[in-house]
């Protein structure tokens, strides 16, 4: 339950005996609700509110406000709006911030959530790289912020398949494209696989463009990412081809566009699991070195594409090989670093189950007490931010 609905609080009757009212007394969190009122109304609440002298007498007129948000009989007027006038919230995140000035304890933190209110409604605080509205961060509860990501399942939903070996989870791309790009801009996937990042393009109305070595891989991907629907008409196309050497100039070209705003990496984890039986597919590499020097290529060729300021994220693994742990990741982070970009963040994201390990829990614990290693349960997602040309 959220917390709101355990929240109680006293206020003084003219007769000076205390009345207990219960605040959203049942569970919101069981629904998220999308309330419309208008917003003149809804301002007119707030500046009487914000009148106040006395902290009392501010919880009292804001518990009144709330009563009124529950119920239309109570004022009408908050709920009849022309186009213009109306302001959205979603429940949980509304009554979190009534709840946030009740339990202030002076009357100045109380003024200050309500101003941060009053923010979200008459400004606009847009992100230099995201549709987000930085006034009304709270929004958002679905984007993570945290550097560790915890997914009980993999996303399934709609043209998701986890037919391919070594395929990321959607949510991850997901993410990234939330956080990382506005609707109508580029999104590169220079490893696209099966085409999961061009899928969650779509159901994000961002346009997306992957490479993929395999042709065999491209086929049954473009026939996966064409079963989403495709409500913004944006462009999502797979082509064939080797990323360190691309023609990126000519698919600018050919879309009438100058650039990306975002490139999504999930490049093989050197040779744990082999996608191929081409040459220059990097899960061929003959050493770690070889891996690098053809990833750093990747980069170096994607990088005058990608514009200044914007992101780039690797999703990447370690590896175990000869009794020794192989911090690939961070060899990775180390390449990329060299091509012009800073490092913005380090995410570690678990995963429970992988097609190698699937039902053999007990025999890689095994392994593991016999060769002195932990069994891998993680992996990294690393944000870099281009800052050179």
């Amino acid at each position: 339950m959220n917390s709101i609905g355990k929240y109680r609080i006293i206020f003084e009757d003219m007769s000076k005996k205390g009345r207990q009212l219960d605040l959203i007394p049942r569970d919101l969190s069981s629904q998220r609700r999308s309330l419309q009122f208008n917003r003149g109304r809804f301002l007119e609440w707030l500046d009487k509110i914000e009148q106040e002298k006395e902290l009392r007498g501010f919880r009292s007129h804001l518990f009144s406000f709330y009563q009124a948000l529950q119920d239309s009989k109570i004022d009408p007027e908050l709920y009849y709006f022309k186009d213009g006038e109306l302001v959205e919230y979603q429940s949980e995140t509304l009554f979190s911030q009534i709840e946030q000035m009740l339990e202030a304890r002076t009357l100045e933190r109380a003024k200050y959530y309500l101003k941060r209110l009053k923010r979200s409604l008459t400004e606009s605080r847009p992100s230099p790289w995201s549709d987000l509205d930085l006034n009304r961060w709270q929004d958002y509860p679905e984007i993570i912020t945290d550097s560790l990501w915890l997914f009980d399942r993999r996303d399934t939903s709609g043209a998701h398949l986890a037919w391919y070996w070594g395929n990321f989870i959607p949510q991850i791309p997901r993410q990234l494209i939330w956080r990382f790009t506005k609707k109508g801009e580029w999104v590169l996937d220079p490893f696209v696989g099966s085409g999961t990042t061009l899928i969650e393009c779509r159901r994000l109305r961002r346009n997306g463009v992957g490479i993929e070595i395999n042709s065999e891989v491209v086929e049954k991907a473009k026939e996966l990412v064409a079963r989403e629907p495709n409500p913004g008409k944006v462009r999502t196309e797979i082509f064939v081809g080797d990323a360190k050497e691309f023609d990126y100039q000519r698919l600018l070209s050919r879309f009438k566009i100058k650039s990306f705003q975002l490139a999504i990496l999930h490049p093989p984890y050197h040779d744990i699991i082999k996608f191929s039986n081409l040459k220059d597919d990097l899960s061929n590499a003959s050493s770690i070195e070889q891996f690098l020097n053809g990833f750093g290529k990747v980069v170096e060729n994607l990088t005058p594409y990608l514009d200044t300021g914007r992101f780039l994220a690797v999703v990447i693994g370690d590896k175990y090989q000869k009794g020794e742990w192989i911090p690939l990741g961070f060899y990775c982070l180390e390449e990329v670093r060299k091509r012009g970009y800073k490092l913005k963040s380090i995410v570690v994201k678990n995963f429970e189950d992988t097609r190698a390990k699937r039902n053999q829990k007990e025999l890689w614990r095994y392994r593991a007490l016999v060769g002195g290693f932990y069994v891998f349960k993680h992996e990294y997602i690393l944000i870099f931010q281009k800052i050179k040309r």
